[in-house]
C-alpha cells in the first residue's frame, strides 16, 4: 500500500451527478486527495462550480444523461479520450418523485428507475468494461440511501426506496463478479443531507425537527461528511473492502 493510503494522485475519477450536492462534494474530496476529476451531469457545469475542484487545469466536465445509454457511452468515450482512462467511478446521479404508491404512474416509476437504478448499472458497466480491458484495478462507489434499507421515512417514496434498495444488492453482485478483475464496488447510504435535493424539507423547520428526532446524533448530515466516506471507499485505504454499503446516517440504521 502507498505511504499515504488515502492519496489518489495519478488517478482519474468520474462522478455522475457531479454538478451539485453529494456528487460535487465527493468530487471535491477526490480532487483534494490528488485525483483528476471529471464531473458528469445532465446539465452543463458552470465554470465557478468546476473551479471548486481546485486550480488544476486537468479537471473538466462532460454533459451526460445517465438514463440515456448512448449519451452515457459518448460521455465516457470523451472522458477516456481526454483523461487517458478511468480509475474511479462515483455513481451519484439520482432523482425522486415523492407520491403515495397508489398514485405513482408507470411513467413516474420508470423515470426514477431509469436514473437511480439503470443509470447506476450503465455507468458501472461502461467503466468496468474499460477497467477490465486495460487491466485497471479500479474502484466504483455507488450512492444508495438509508431508504435502501428502511421502508419508513417522512412520506411515501416507493420508487426511490425501491431503487436505492436495488443499488445495495447491485453493489454486492457487481463486487463479487468483478473481484477477479481487481475492481472493488462499494456504496454509501446517507441519511438526509443538506443539499439542493432536499431543499424543500430543509426549508420546513417542523420536518427538520422530525428528522433530527429520529436520528440518534440529532442532526442532518452535511455533504462533506458523505464525501469523506466516498473518499475512503475509493482510496487504497479500502483496498480490502468490496461489496459493502457504508451508512452515513448518524446512527439511524442502528436503531
Amino acid at each position: 500500500m502507498a505511504s499515504d493510503p488515502f492519496s489518489l494522485t495519478g488517478r482519474v475519477a468520474a462522478v455522475t451527478g457531479g454538478g451539485s450536492g453529494i456528487g460535487l462534494a465527493g468530487a471535491q474530496a477526490l480532487a483534494r486527495a490528488g485525483a483528476r476529476v471529471v464531473l458528469l451531469d445532465r446539465n452543463p457545469v458552470a465554470d465557478d462550480v468546476l473551479a471548486t475542484l481546485g486550480t488544476a487545469a486537468e479537471h473538466f466536465a462532460v454533459v451526460a444523461d445517465v438514463a440515456d445509454e448512448a449519451s452515457l457511452e459518448a460521455a465516457f468515450e470523451a472522458v477516456i479520450a481526454r483523461a487517458g482512462g478511468i480509475d474511479i467511478l462515483v455513481n451519484s446521479a439520482g432523482t425522486a418523485i415523492r407520491r403515495p404508491a397508489v398514485e405513482v404512474s408507470v411513467a413516474d416509476w420508470d423515470t426514477v428507475v431509469n436514473v437511480n437504478m439503470t443509470g447506476t448499472f450503465l455507468a458501472s458497466r461502461i467503466a468496468a468494461r474499460h477497467m477490465i480491458a486495460t487491466g485497471t484495478r479500479g474502484a466504483i462507489v455507488n450512492v444508495s440511501s438509508i431508504m435502501g434499507f428502511s421502508g419508513g421515512g417522512l412520506y411515501p417514496n416507493i420508487s426511490y426506496q425501491t431503487t436505492k434498495g436495488a443499488i445495495v444488492n447491485m453493489t454486492r453482485a457487481l463486487a463479487v463478479e468483478w473481484a477477479p478483475n481487481g475492481i472493488r464496488v462499494n456504496a454509501v447510504a446517507p441519511t438526509y443531507v443538506r443539499t439542493p435535493f432536499i431543499a424543500g424539507l430543509v426549508a420546513d423547520p417542523e420536518l427538520v425537527a422530525r428528522i433530527e428526532a429520529m436520528t440518534p446524533l440529532r442532526r442532518l448530515a452535511d455533504p462533506e461528511e458523505v464525501a469523506s466516506a466516498i473518499l475512503f471507499l475509493a482510496s487504497p485505504g479500502a483496498s480490502m473492502v468490496t461489496g459493502h454499503t457504508l451508512p452515513v446516517d448518524g446512527g439511524f440504521l442502528a436503531q
